[in-house]
């Protein structure tokens, strides 16, 4: 509480126990119990009166947050009551991974205690780009790991723990299904720290345990295994598809979709209904994808959903089918849901930069290229550095520069091979640069023969036996 006197300091912190107190007497809700200290205190802040609500100290509130990284197989970083001063009190901003731990640790929404995402319109508000789930917070936080959590640490002890409440619990039980839920979200947050084989593998190892445990189950633990089996079948069609195995996404998304419809788990049945649109229109099935964009929307959500609908299921199609002002209809109503959501991390996830991608590729596909040009542009300020979001928006742009700018396109292409690994080349990302190949195939600049020859020395994501390259 700056400017705030520590005889103010004592005389706040004793009337919101009081007022806690008395709101927990009177039964009431949380979030209720913190407007009213609010209202009471003016002085207090949304992340200061969270706390206070539930009657934690900055310590314990330490302690909490600590325990949220460590049950996720993270080191928690090095907050310290000081920091957590300045974060209550608007003095420091936290880290995106911050925000997301501390939200969870204090059963909250970002948007509730006062640490909603950048505004995902403003180019200010975006710029620095957020960091993903698990990246390292180089702002306020001293972390006492040297390196993100690695696949060979962090990932298999994941499948590990599922395991061993497996064993604990053959026939399920809530906590199991507590686990499950905990692993999905691991999953989804990680999803592009990892090479889509690797990724794979543990994710279906993970679904065959909850498998084994949903067979012997109650009703009511079958019941939240079944949504969780179905995330996970979700997370492998996705996988499958990075892959560039389109049968297999479909399989998955298809189980996905129906585990959704089964446990009623809308938010699940719309996102499979969009990743099904997605492997349609990459097999150039323009009917399907509309369908399945379309039967997404009747399940999607309002708000950030219906967003995340439209501009990736619905738009791609509509764009190829040269439905040029239905797709107009589509950008309009979905920018002006983004402008006031709030960002969603994680693969299930939606956010500014994902959405400006698909928009730029859509007037990319409507041969608009200046206007592909600069959308492009604001996904990549919107997206961290060397991410896949970062590659697929790079990529977007060298395809809408190639006619004018062969040379300039071509260098962009290069700096992504340059910078990500193979393995870590998504099939969405290969397809592109296979487009940008064929598009400077006559160019005669040295960096497009260039690119011409890496292009063709770069091995593929699977071998013809099948293992990942």
């Amino acid at each position: 509480m700056g400017g705030v006197t520590r005889k103010r300091r004592a005389e706040i912190q004793r009337e919101a126990s009081r007022i806690r107190a008395q709101c927990q007497r009177e039964g009431h809700a949380q979030e209720r119990i913190v407007t009213t200290l609010r209202s009471a205190l003016p002085e207090l802040t949304a992340l200061e009166a969270w706390r206070l609500a539930l009657g934690w100290s900055r310590p314990q509130a330490i302690r909490e947050v600590a325990a949220v990284y460590l049950a996720d197989g993270l080191l928690p970083p090095n907050l310290t009551q000081a920091l957590l001063c300045r974060y209550e009190h608007g003095q420091a901003d936290p880290g995106d991974e911050y925000r997301l731990m501390i939200s969870r640790a204090y059963g909250a929404r970002p948007d509730q205690l006062g640490l909603a995402t950048r505004c995902l319109w403003c180019s200010t508000c975006a710029t620095p780009p957020p960091l993903h789930y698990g990246q390292h917070q180089r702002e306020e936080m001293n972390i006492s790991r040297k390196e993100p959590m690695t696949t060979a640490s962090g990932l298999p002890a994941i499948r590990e723990s599922v395991q061993w409440a497996v064993l604990d619990a053959p026939g399920g039980s809530p906590a199991l299904v507590a686990l499950a839920e905990a692993a999905v979200e691991h999953y989804a947050f990680n999803y592009s720290k990892h090479p889509p084989a690797v990724l794979l593998e543990e994710v279906r190892g993970t679904r065959n345990l909850l498998s084994t445990a949903t067979a012997a189950a109650d009703r009511e633990t079958e019941y939240g295994l079944r949504r969780q089996v179905g995330w996970l079948s979700a997370l492998l069609g996705n996988l499958a598809y990075h892959l560039d195995d389109r049968a297999g996404a479909r399989t998955h998304l298809t189980l996905a979709g129906a585990l959704g419809e089964s446990t009623q788990e809308k938010a699940l049945t719309a996102w499979a209904s969009g990743a099904l649109a997605m492997v349609a229109t990459a097999r150039r099935d323009w009917d399907h994808a509309r369908r399945h964009a379309e039967y997404g929307l009747q399940h999607a959500p309002e708000g950030l959903r219906r967003a995340q609908l439209l501009g990736w299921a619905l738009l791609p199609a509509l764009a190829a089918l040269q439905r040029t002002p239905e797709a107009d209809d589509v950008v309009s109503e979905s920018d002006e849901i983004m402008r006031s959501a709030a960002e969603l991390p994680g693969r299930f996830g939606y956010d500014r930069a994902e959405h400006r991608l698909h928009v730029a590729e859509a007037y990319l596909t409507l041969e608009r290229c200046d206007r592909a040009a600069d959308v492009a542009r604001e996904s990549i300020a919107a997206a961290p550095a060397e991410t896949p979001a970062w590659v697929a928006a790079t990529l977007v742009l060298a395809l809408a520069e190639a006619w004018d700018a062969p040379d300039q396109a071509a260098n962009r292409a290069l700096g992504v091979l340059d910078l990500i690994p193979p393995p870590r080349l998504r099939a969405t990302a290969r397809n592109r640069l296979t487009r940008l190949g064929r598009l400077l195939d006559n160019s005669t600049t040295a960096s497009a023969t260039e690119l011409a020859e890496r292009l063709r020395t770069l091995p593929a994501p699977i071998r013809a036996d099948g293992t990942a390259a």
